[in-house]
């Protein structure tokens, strides 16, 4: 039977999706391109750079380590109850923390309460996005049809980005706009009470969005998981599990090192100012967008095996050039950079293999247990790993994202070349439960 043409609906639908999205990112990222200001703001005065800069990346880190739980419990629920109100949750959730955040008192007004609050706010917002990221590429794909399911996830990476550009511009705008004293004294409160504002902006929004066909047709024909999805997805889908595992390192590699944790090393290893270096980050993040969006298109084009393989080639030559450009030609600073941020979009057509790598039934679970527990790994203890190895090699960021990419490589010959064919095969699952 031919499938239909994305309509009108389905349009909306991603729009929405991706808007809400985006607000809800900007409120998770938003603290990574402060992170040097927090580190001197919630740390004592007497730190070394090197140590504030790590206890900082720590407290970020542990947002990660919260999402298996938090992804767990929200999927299971997703997956009996219904994928929307999960997807509303999960904005709740996250706005809350940020908007506390930036009414924390800091360092020299409570102490040592000061980071230990800090780090409660990134275990909750953690908690949250480990629902909502997972959630939302499984409730945009699950509306449209299979032989589009590639653009719907490109295009909600697509949004998340806009979250990262959002958190990336309005940093730099604070940076920009206020004294270094001014920004110190209150400025960097602003992004998280903004951010506050932004979760709730999302909430309202995701009350236009509807319960996603395939749900609502395994609730009407009674197909809902009989028993703990977790159970079934880690007894029947290993290998769809050992796939997603991998590829979100990939994901994790691109997003964190080259995104997140770059602009905080402009500054403190190569000196840059923090105005050029979040600017250089925008444009970066500008391009990821596009990147996304493109890489999604991609994967329906050409299926994942090939996709992979080129994307992980064109992500590793980037990154290469970025960084060891960095000392040897810093005028190139802002095309390098963009170039890298377009290539990260290859992270857009991650969820593509994990949304097709499940059936409906559990799928939910599957994705945001592989993919959670995954990025509380590899996420959260990246920045950890590459800052301690950085200070014995300079250019640890970019020998880890190109070591990452020829992981990403490999899994694209296996997607390529073996005979399961796991997205295949659950798209034609997915196929006939919409129909």
């Amino acid at each position: 039977m031919m499938q239909r043409a994305l309509n009108r609906r389905d349009f909306k639908t991603l729009a929405l999706a991706a808007i809400g999205g985006a607000l809800e990112y900007y409120d998770f990222i938003v603290f990574v391109f402060l992170a040097a200001l927090i580190g001197k703001l919630f740390f004592p005065p007497d730190t070394p750079d090197w140590l504030q800069l790590l206890q900082t990346f720590g407290i970020f880190a542990a947002g990660y380590l919260a999402r298996p739980l938090g992804g767990i419990v929200m999927a299971h629920f997703g997956d009996l109850f219904g994928r929307k109100r999960m997807f509303t949750l999960g904005i709740f959730m996250m706005s809350i923390p940020t908007l506390l955040t930036g009414l924390l008192p800091t360092y020299d007004s409570i102490g040592i309460a000061a980071p230990l609050t800090l780090l409660l706010l990134r275990l909750i917002q953690g908690a949250a996005v480990g629902g909502e990221v997972p959630g939302a590429w499984v409730f945009v794909a699950e509306h449209v049809p299979p032989r589009h399911v590639g653009f719907a996830c490109g295009t909600l990476t697509s949004g998340l980005s806009v979250g990262i550009l959002l958190g990336s511009l309005v940093a730099a705008g604070v940076n920009t706009f206020f004294s270094t004293a001014d920004v110190i004294a209150y400025a960097w409160r602003i992004p998280f009470l903004v951010g506050g504002v932004f979760g709730f902006m999302g909430v309202y929004l995701r009350l236009y969005l509807e319960e996603t066909p395939v749900f609502e047709e395994l609730k009407r024909n009674r197909k809902l998981a009989e028993e703990l999805p977790l159970k079934a997805v880690i007894r029947e889908y290993r290998p769809a599990i050992v796939v997603s595992v991998l590829l979100t390192w990939l994901l994790t590699a691109a997003l964190v090192v080259v995104i997140l944790m770059t602009p905080t090393l402009l500054q403190k290893q190569h000196r840059i100012s923090p105005a050029v270096a979040l600017q250089a980050s925008s444009l970066a993040t500008f391009f990821l967008t596009i990147g996304c969006t493109a890489f999604g298109l991609l994967i329906d084009r050409i299926g994942a095996g090939k996709t992979f393989i080129l994307g992980s080639l064109c992500l590793l030559g980037s990154t290469l050039l970025f960084y060891f450009s960095l000392d040897t030609a810093p005028e190139l600073l802002f095309p390098t950079y963009a170039l890298a941020g377009f290539c990260v979009g290859i992270a857009g057509a991650v969820p593509y293999v994990m949304v097709n790598a499940f059936p409906p039934k559990v799928r939910f679970t599957g994705l945001s247990s592989s993919y959670n527990l995954a990025y509380a790994i590899f996420g959260g203890l990246t920045p950890v790993f590459v800052t301690l190895i950085m200070k014995t090699q300079p250019m640890a960021p970019a020998y880890y994202v190109a070591a990452v990419c020829l992981l990403g490589i490999a899994v694209g010959i296996f997607l390529l070349r073996n005979d399961v064919h796991i997205a295949d095969k659950s798209t034609k699952q997915a196929s006939g439960v919409a129909a």
